[in-house]
């Protein structure tokens, strides 16, 4: 899949929700230009884990780019930063409101420089409101948009174990950023898309806010349960928990069948869908008698014939294990020069059967300085220059580039 070939991005992010956002355009066929501060992208040093000392977030979030570092606190690299933006298609970042402006990489500025340059910042809380100059992360976004509230027990809130909500803005981001594309192609001229982290939260929980505006009741954590539907959840098996997703009248039929129940599906308490979630509970109960009898995957096995939806849970052992994910073939298997047995967890999705593949690993820091600036029109003295004033970092720590999102 090649349908951003000929697409230059160029990438001032750092940590997560950029990065994947511009990792998704890469994976579509852009040539992305990372541009990292001295020492390169922060999320390179988180973990462990690491692999070949490069933490498996900034591995899984930073295939099909180039990279070259820049100390953006000099006006010379911002210089070269502009330049670069005057020869691409796409330009995303996701400094602090305001810092874009300050370091000329506005949108306003850049737009000038190229009239058709599709803009994209990636905001904490997007580009109004009396949070709009504040950074985020991930976690913070996930208390403040709700998500936190509806997730682990009641009185007990959880972070989602993954970083949903930085990796829903990146691709909110590359969403926006295609449809511009596309307008591009329409009116010849580019556009200033904005994403922010606490807006997709508030997206991931859309059903639960308009709920709340609907009854004036906010609603509560459930553990695996889902408060629209009964029984959906998880249920206690001989050996283990299986996850049982009975969400209609038929299915709820046919899971009865299968664990030997017949007085819930004459009980007027459980007569449809509405009823069963108004007395969840007692339902629940009758079901888990009879689950707990069973070996967990003897259930499995049994519900799945019936045609009932259910799953076990896996930790992530179980996942690597699990045949599906390799047969599914969403790890790719590129070798890598550095890493033994490199697998990344590409695209989820196919066009035609086929899914894109890395075409480059992800980069060392600074990696393609040299390409990237001979392209530019810099030749072999100028960029030894550039390396010796510390333009180029030098692959020192440069810290915070007043990031806004993590």
């Amino acid at each position: 899949m090649k349908a951003l070939d000929g697409i230059r991005v160029i990438d001032v992010t750092q940590n997560l929700a950029g990065p994947f956002c511009t990792q998704t355009l890469g994976d579509l066929g852009a040539d992305v230009i990372k541009i990292e501060p001295p020492g390169g992208d922060p999320s390179r040093a988180w973990g462990p884990p690491f692999l070949d000392e490069q933490s498996t977030i900034f591995l899984s979030a930073n295939r099909n780019k180039r990279s070259l570092t820049l100390d953006l606190r000099q006006p010379e690299a911002r210089l070269i930063v502009r330049r670069l933006a005057a020869g691409a298609d796409v330009f995303v970042q996701s400094l602090r409101p305001g810092a874009d402006a300050r370091m000329g990489m506005g949108p306003e500025g850049l737009r000038e420089l190229n009239p058709r340059l599709v803009c994209c910042s990636i905001t904490a809380y997007g580009s109004r409101g009396p949070l709009a100059d504040l950074p985020g992360y991930d976690p913070l976004m996930q208390a403040h948009g709700g998500l936190m509230s509806v997730t682990g027990r009641p009185g007990d809130p959880v972070r989602v174990g993954v970083s949903l909500v930085d990796v829903g803005t990146g691709i909110w981001a590359a969403l926006a950023i295609l449809a511009a594309l596309r307008e591009r192609d329409r009116t010849g001229r580019g556009s200033h898309v904005t994403a922010s982290l606490f807006e997709t939260a508030l997206v991931w929980s859309a059903y639960h806010l308009m709920g709340y505006r609907a009854t004036g009741t906010s609603p509560a954590a459930m553990g695996t349960a889902f408060p629209l539907i009964a029984p959906y959840g998880a249920f206690p098996t001989a050996d283990g928990t299986l996850m049982i997703a009975a969400a209609n009248d038929w299915l709820f039929l046919r899971l009865c069948g299968v664990l030997g129940l017949e007085e819930p599906t004459r009980d007027e308490r459980f007569r449809d869908n509405p009823s069963r979630v108004a007395n969840r509970e007692a339902l629940e109960t009758a079901i888990g008698r009879a689950t707990r009898s069973r070996p967990t995957r003897e259930l499995e096995e049994a519900l799945r014939r019936s045609g009932v939806p259910c799953a076990p849970i896996l930790d992530m052992a179980g996942v690597a294990a699990e045949p599906q994910t390799e047969a599914c073939g969403v790890l790719d298997r590129t070798p890598h020069p550095r890493v033994a047995d490199y697998a990344s967890v590409g695209l989820p999705l196919e066009w035609d059967g086929e899914r894109p593949r890395t075409q480059r690993m992800p980069p060392l820091p600074g990696e393609h300085a040299h390409h990237i600036l001979a392209e530019l029109g810099y030749d072999h003295r100028a960029i030894e220059r550039l390396r010796r004033t510390g333009v180029l970092g030098n692959n020192r720590a440069g810290g915070d580039v007043e990031a806004a999102e993590d």
